[in-house]
């Protein structure tokens, strides 16, 4: 791995501590809040219950009112913290609301508790519902004195006002403190997923590469063999037979005879050496191979069920090519991961006559316009990388989508893409090799006067 990948995943590292700090900083800060709500409730009903009773409203009626309140508000918070419901604490801070409005029946002192409902009312309801109902609230804290003594002192009026505000201003501004807060844990989640799909993709890569440096070496292996290796044998054989045929003496023709067996049969252990390390007998393709291992790990992740079908007649691809389509395989079925909400995805490898065509389809939503889709400032280029990819190497790239109807993509390869020197000159040099090497002894070749198997010779 390279510095600059220690230098990422140190800063992964460091991106999952600091968000395990902010998430346990987060946690405490709402249950801080929490606490603080309950303790809000219960000094602002007990302080409106004493006020009440020191204003001359009936002692049992401010009480009663009280703990009916404060019941019905423990009700609530117990239930909100095991349900987490959001349209039953809606329905709940109602009915709290309604309750309050029972208290100010029997004293205006009440009015008090009202911060608390403004406080709750910024955190259920949506902003719109939030300013209706803090407004009428606040038209209840203006009315109740006026209804019990007949007139509504100034600093009242503006006191509520600013109560009001503030309220509805905090509770607001700290919805969208743990929104921030859950949008930086999601894009900290998300570059740990990029930063694993970075690995991923070097492991695939690194592999596809000690694939090709592996077809390299043992053609290099094999074509040194039947450059020296095979071409002297065959000479060896092809000059025994020649003075074979023309001595006299019975035992150095026996010899000689001898000599041309022994050259055959090494001829014949050499062209299997040469088959053996040629790479177009090699059946594990390293690009299926890597493939198959993309869709397990999608069907693994998110259960998105991936099937591969690959031609029986599909060619031997160059390393360059195998990289090709197996960087569009990532980018594709990565698109699929994150945006497709797609159950199956195919991906097919085919031989067109000679071109290598793969197509990745799914069954998701789809988008509109394919080709004039929006991009974001972070993403949305894997497609116009593939298609430059493909345009590089003298392919191309068709996708077709239409909105509800899945995603298709098929990038092609030409045939020029294919690495024609896996095996090229192993088998046509194998049957000119006798040629060869008649070329160098063609006095010898010459005067057999028999017709040789090209096939003998290495």
């Amino acid at each position: 791995m390279t510095e600059h990948d220690h230098r990422f995943g140190a800063f992964v590292a460091g991106a999952d501590l600091q968000e395990g700090g902010s998430v346990g900083a987060r946690r405490w800060t709402e249950r801080t809040m929490e606490f603080g709500q309950h303790a809000i409730a219960i000094v602002l009903m007990l302080i409106s219950c004493i006020r009440a009773v020191s204003a001359g409203a009936p002692m049992l009626a401010a009480v009663a009112v009280s703990i009916v309140f404060l019941a019905w508000y423990a009700l609530g918070a117990v239930r909100a913290a095991r349900s987490g419901a959001l349209v039953l604490a809606k329905w709940w801070l109602v009915v709290l609301a309604a309750a309050w409005l029972c208290t100010l029946l029997v004293s205006a002192e009440f009015i008090w508790v009202a911060f608390l409902l403004w406080l709750l009312a910024g955190h259920l309801f949506s902003l719109r519902i939030a300013i209706v109902f803090t407004a009428l609230t606040y038209i209840a804290t203006v009315v109740a004195p006026l209804a019990h003594y007949g007139q509504v002192p100034t600093p009242s009026i503006i006191g509520s006002l600013i109560g009001a505000v503030f309220a509805l201003g905090l509770s607001r501004g700290y919805i969208e403190l743990l929104r921030e807060g859950r949008r930086r844990e999601e894009l900290l989640r998300s570059l740990e997923l990029a930063h694993q799909n970075l690995l991923d993709l070097q492991d695939e890569l690194a592999l596809t590469q000690r694939h090709a440096g592996e077809i390299q070496e043992r053609t290099r292996v094999s074509r040194d063999i039947h450059d020296t290796i095979a071409q002297s044998i065959s000479s060896i054989r092809l000059i025994a037979h020649a003075e074979g045929e023309r001595t006299t003496d019975d035992h150095a023709g026996q010899v000689l005879a001898q000599v041309e067996d022994l050259a055959a049969q090494s001829s014949r252990d050499v062209r299997r050496i040469i088959a053996a390390l040629a790479p177009a007998e090699l059946e594990d393709g390293a690009l299926t191979a890597a493939i198959r291992r993309l869709l397990a790990r999608l069907e693994e992740d998110i259960s998105i069920t991936g099937r591969l079908d690959v031609d029986e007649t599909l060619p031997t691809l160059s390393a360059e090519a195998e990289v090709a389509l197996l960087r569009t395989a990532q980018s594709a079925l990565a698109n699929v991961r994150q945006h497709s909400q797609a159950t199956r995805v195919m991906v097919s490898l085919m031989d067109l006559d000679g071109a290598i065509r793969m197509d990745i389809v799914d069954d998701g939503v789809g988008m509109d316009d394919p080709h004039n889709r929006q991009r974001n400032p972070d993403s949305g280029f894997g497609l116009d990388f593939i298609g430059s990819r493909m345009r590089e190497l003298g392919g191309e790239l068709v996708i077709e989508s239409s909105q509800g109807s899945g995603f298709a993509i098929s990038a092609t390869l030409p045939s020029q893409s294919q690495l024609h020197t896996r095996g090229e000159g192993l088998s046509g040099a194998v049957e000119e090799s006798g040629a060869d090497s008649g070329r160098r002894l063609g006095d010898g070749e010459s005067n057999t006067g028999e017709t040789r198997d090209p096939g003998e010779n290495a």
